[in-house]
Formats: C-alpha cells, structure tokens, sequence
C-alpha cells in the first residue's frame, strides 16, 4: 500500500495508530513501513549489485539446477506445494519445467538437503511434513488448554485475519475467489454434522484460502503453522456458544458479509468485516465467561 500510496506521512500514521484501540490497524501500519523500507533496500541492494557487474564486465551465468531449485522452491512458498505433498515423476516434472533429468535431479538432491523434502525408496519424493513446526505439540496442548490464550489468539486473529482479508480483496484472482467460496460453502455442510470440530476445521480452512488470495507467503505459513491450534480454539468456541443458539445465525451473517467484501474486491470492506465478526465473537465470549464466574461465586457461596 505504501507503493501506491506514497504520499501518506506514514510515521504520523504509525504515531497516531499507538494511541488508538484499533490494534489490528496499528498492526497493518507497522508492516507496511517494513515493507516500504525492505523496498528501499532491495533497490540500494539491486543499484550495487548492477554496478559492481558493469565495473567487472562479466555475468557469471546461472547453473539450471540453481534456478529449478528457486522454483521449486517459491512454489513451496507460496503453498503450490504442501507439506506432505507428493512430486511429480522425475519424468513428469522434468517435461513440466522443460529441463533435463539430470538438472532435475541435482535440484531435487539441494532441496533434500536443505531439508525441504524427503525420498522414500521406491516412493518418490515429498515436502517434508515438519515444515511447519514453528510451534511444539506441548506449547499447542499448552495453550489450548488455557483460558487466557483463548482471547490471546482472537486477538491474533484479529490481526492476521483482517490482513489477509484486505490483500485477499486487493489481489485475489478469479480461481482463487472460486476456491474461498468453495471453503465457505463447506463450513455450512460441515455444520449439518453437528460435529464442532470438523465445523472448526471447515472454518480454518476457509481462512486458509483467504490467506492464500492475499498472496502473501508470510501470511499463509504463519496461518498454515497455526491451524491446528486455531482449530482448537474454534472448537472450543464453538462449545460455548452452542449455549446461546440465536448467536449461530449472527456468526454466519458476519461470515457471510466477510465473503461478499473479498469477493466483490473492497479491501477495506473486507478488514472491517473481519474485524466485526471476530469482536461479535469475542464480546459473546467475555459475557459468557463473565456469567459462568458469577454463577461459580454463587455456588461457593450456598
């Protein structure tokens, strides 16, 4: 945004930002002046290398394996390629990037080694499927476990969320609203289950293909690495707000508003959208435990 906006004093916006309530906006400021400067330092790095090339004269050319290792690579990034997937026959995959077997090969044994994927003997070869342990099954069984961690993730959702809303509207193609709207119809098929966590990982994955239209690789990892914990603490929302069924119709309301923002690419429609729907969910949540305190303090007390 900073690209296109750059006439915006963002330092006063930064300032601004800390002394509001608004957390989720201070946080998109934040990483727009980071992205500005990584801007600015990628072009002083680029204008260096480019001089120091013309004073030496010379281009050192690339090996093939080298750039067959970049793509594969930024498909891992950018999630076309999963962890657990399964590549292509070296065959296959050789005709699809038009190079040799050999060149294919060589990049496929650096990914091995950089511990990107991993070959079973007579199995092919996978993306490994610890890419994404950024957190450890005890601190998951930890946090989901704690009631305060529980508000502590809204919070989280609040920011990444809303991001990925905003950049999903600004930069979702047409195959990837398909694929959002898709993951939004499954939510309603899973709620016929009356299964609170297959509805929890509906969810997740309908946020998921959010963070993927916004086409930010950050966004979708940090998401990915998170799911499972995220579909824990949906889970657990879920239980408690069965208690209050007329709230279910206004949850999917706000969802469904969430929707219409990204798919009809309004940004900003879309991060109020996501922020409105997270704080319903998060007011109801505080009632909720506020009244179970009072009815707890009641029985100590007969």
């Amino acid at each position: 945004m900073l690209l296109y906006y750059p006439e915006i004093n963002w330092s006063y916006q930064f300032t601004r930002c800390l002394a509001s309530d608004f957390k989720p906006y201070c946080l998109f400021i934040i990483i727009e002046i980071i992205r500005k400067f990584t801007f600015m330092n990628t072009n002083v790095t680029t204008n260096k290398s480019t001089s120091a090339t013309k004073s030496s004269g010379r281009v050192k050319p690339q090996k093939l394996a080298d750039i067959i290792l970049g793509q594969l690579e930024t498909m891992i990034i950018e999630g076309s390629l999963l962890p657990g997937e399964k590549l292509l026959p070296e065959r296959e995959l050789a005709l699809q990037f038009e190079v040799s077997r050999p060149s294919l090969r060589e990049a496929i044994q650096k990914l091995e080694a950089k511990g990107l994927v991993t070959r079973k003997q007579g199995g092919g070869t996978f993306v490994c499927n610890n890419l994404l342990s950024g957190f450890s099954d005890p601190l998951f069984e930890l946090m989901s476990n704690n009631n305060e961690s529980q508000f502590d993730l809204l919070e989280f959702r609040h920011g990444i969320e809303g991001m990925a809303s905003y950049y999903a509207a600004m930069r979702g193609t047409p195959a990837d609203f398909e694929q959002i709207q898709a993951k939004h119809n499954e939510i309603g098929t899973s709620q016929l289950e009356d299964d609170f966590r297959k509805e929890a990982e509906a969810v997740v994955e309908f946020h998921l293909a959010i963070c993927a239209a916004s086409h930010n690789a950050v966004i979708l990892q940090l998401a990915r690495s998170m799911s499972s914990l995220l579909a824990d603490n949906i889970a657990q929302n879920l239980t408690v707000l069965a208690k209050r069924p007329d709230i279910f119709s206004k949850i999917t309301d706000y969802r469904k508003r969430l929707l219409d923002a990204i798919l009809s690419g309004q940004p900003q429609k879309a991060w109020g959208a996501s922020h409105r729907h997270l704080a319903f969910i998060e007011e109801v949540l505080l009632k909720s435990t506020q009244e179970n305190s009072r009815m707890e303090r009641s029985m100590r007390r007969m």
